[in-house]
């Protein structure tokens, strides 16, 4: 779908955040009431389908009999795939079996309240009858028929919200378009970047927004997007204050949200709107051999997880070519709308919780009504083993407290350490049981944001204290909850882990930390711009968990930060569960 870093080019212009700040061109937003009314929809939302369909899907991940590395929608890119050759695929693209009215209900089944399609992603291909490229579903592929107009009727028919995915800046058939960072693989490709834009690229915009009327345009790898360039995009979207658009347009647009990609961000985006784009495996559009898919306790977490830091979660389905939806996507949407039709509330509608720090048994999101009455939903995500969970520094009780699932009543009581809740002896969800607790005022919460040592100079960080920072390509995994959770599948050097605490005073720390290393690695701690190696021995296979010493580091007083990362050369791969500092005597 992205690759947006594949170049130095595209590193300029990063998805996670921009060279330079940018401010939305539209002249509705200039209050943040104003703002807040136009994407009150959204912010409510919570969870939404994305889905990726195109020529691509034809191949499905191979090329001349052979399997092409990377995403599905990037064949043609990855496999250089000559643009007749590529062309030729179309007439294989049928969709035969679409059912835009399966396909919403799928959606609204799941607890979604939108649906984003691409329609047109890099190959340029347009999913419906375009005025402006005859490389459209109507003219150029076996399908012969818009498939847009259909599923924006049906996804409205469901009362969901419709938008669109386009891709602005690259296109790899219409002349012009595949020339972004001056490279091609095909001379067919050649031409005048800016025709491209004013000739292909804006005219599909317009017809987007006059035929389907989205009320998301989901813009694509802003490469090249000068301000210049952009400019016109926005003036086209300021004639249309209420479509709602992400920060991926180019330079001079900020759009309304922020779209980290196949990552949670650690602490989301305080104060702002933010996406979560998801696959359900390794792909975006279909490949026929990709069959690494997350569980459904996976994707019930990762979306109590955005929904607990004030996030969206859009969570992908790529068609095959034929229109079906994968079978193994349906069975966990599915799954995951049992889940919703119990536990929607918590969800739907919710705020970020309120807690600063990530509790070792799960997440909480709230909702505050206008007379101040809370109410506090516990996503437990590790059943405790004693039957009760705290609410750290929380010194109120509530007037009620049950459990979704079943409705059985909770009970709670105020300690030193803040709200103690007692639950049934066993989880209604294996997966995330959520506890409903209302308030009569708004939760205050006291606890510190960040880790503080122990009385004996000791700073203790557990897996949730850390902050996984991944990218595009994924991210390091929190397994399990409490004291046994851990952090895995770190496949990438370039993923890091970072530890924030507020110290006394200035201080020369020893870095421990238990580990699984089941082959020996390089890895570095960080503090800044400093950079100190370390080296992992084998600890064992699989989870074989060994405290090792990492080294020393320098942390200055106050609020301070040092990192874990995969060294540029020997780096295999571990799992962490805790960290300590000790004082350097």
């Amino acid at each position: 779908m992205k690759r947006l870093l594949l170049t130095s080019l595209v590193l300029a212009t990063s998805l996670s955040a921009r060279a330079e700040t940018v401010t939305p061109a539209k002249p509705s937003t200039a209050s943040s009431a104003a703002a807040a009314e136009r994407t009150q929809w959204f912010r409510e939302a919570r969870f939404g389908m994305f889905i990726h369909w195109g020529v691509y899907a034809v191949p499905a991940g191979e090329w001349q009999g052979k399997p092409v590395g990377g995403i599905g929608e990037w064949i043609m890119k990855n496999g250089k795939i000559p643009v007749a050759d590529y062309r030729a695929f179309a007439q294989n693209f049928t969709a035969a079996k679409y059912d835009p009215q399966a396909w919403a209900r799928l959606a609204h089944t799941a607890g979604m309240k939108y649906v984003v399609v691409t329609a047109k992603h890099h190959d340029g291909f347009a999913l419906y009858d375009s005025a402006a490229s005859d490389w459209n579903v109507v003219k150029a592929s076996g399908a012969k028929r818009d498939l847009i107009g259909p599923l924006a009727k049906a996804v409205r028919a469901e009362g969901m919200k419709f938008g669109c995915y386009y891709s602005q800046a690259q296109d790899w058939v219409n002349e012009g378009g595949g020339k972004v960072g001056g490279k091609v693989w095909d001379p067919a490709q050649n031409g005048d970047y800016d025709a491209y834009l004013q000739k292909v690229a804006l005219p599909q915009v317009r017809e987007i927004i006059e035929r389907y009327d989205p009320a998301i345009i989901w813009w694509d790898t802003p490469v090249d997007m000068t301000r210049a360039r952009t400019k016109p995009f926005g003036d086209v979207l300021a004639a249309h204050p209420a479509i709602i658009t992400n920060d991926r347009l180019g330079q001079g647009y900020g759009g309304d949200t922020k779209t980290p990609e196949q990552h949670i961000p650690p602490r989301g985006y305080p104060g702002e709107l933010f996406e979560v784009c998801m696959t359900m495996n390794d792909t975006w559009g279909f490949k026929k051999n990709d069959v690494n898919w997350k569980s459904v306790r996976q994707i019930l977490r990762n979306l109590s997880d955005i929904s607990s830091k004030g996030g969206n979660f859009l969570l992908n389905v790529g068609p095959t070519a034929e229109g079906e939806i994968p079978a193994a996507s349906i069975e966990r949407l599915e799954a995951v709308g049992r889940w919703m039709a119990v536990n929607a509330e918590a969800i739907h509608a919710t705020d970020a919780g309120p807690f600063p720090r990530r509790l070792p048994w799960g997440r909480v999101t709230q909702k505050r009504a206008a007379d101040g009455a809370t109410t506090l939903f516990a996503h437990v995500w590790d059943w405790p083993a004693d039957g009760k969970i705290l609410l750290p520094t929380l010194m109120q009780l509530p007037v009620g407290g049950r459990l979704l699932a079943g409705g059985v009543s909770v009970t709670s009581e105020l300690t030193a350490e803040g709200l103690v809740v007692r639950l049934p002896g066993a989880a209604p969800d294996v997966d995330v049981s959520v506890v409903r607790l209302d308030f009569k005022a708004p939760a205050v919460i006291t606890q510190e944001p960040f880790v503080t040592p122990g009385a004996d100079g000791r700073v203790t960080f557990t897996a949730q204290d850390a902050d996984a920072h991944g990218h595009w390509d994924g991210n390091i995994q929190l397994r399990d909850s409490g004291p046994g959770a851990y952090l895995t599948d770190w496949t990438n050097s370039k993923w890091r882990l970072e530890y924030q605490l507020k110290a006394p005073a200035a201080s020369k720390w020893t870095v421990t930390a238990e580990i699984a290393a089941p082959a020996a690695t390089e890895l570095v701690l960080t503090v800044g711009k400093t950079e100190t190696p370390a080296s992992v021995a084998v600890t064992g296979p699989g989870l074989t968990w060994q405290t090792v010493t990492l080294g020393e580091i320098t942390l200055p007083a106050g609020l301070a930060s040092f990192g874990l990362k995969g060294a540029a050369k020997g780096w295999k791969g571990l799992s962490v569960r805790h960290v300590w500092l000790t004082p350097v005597q």
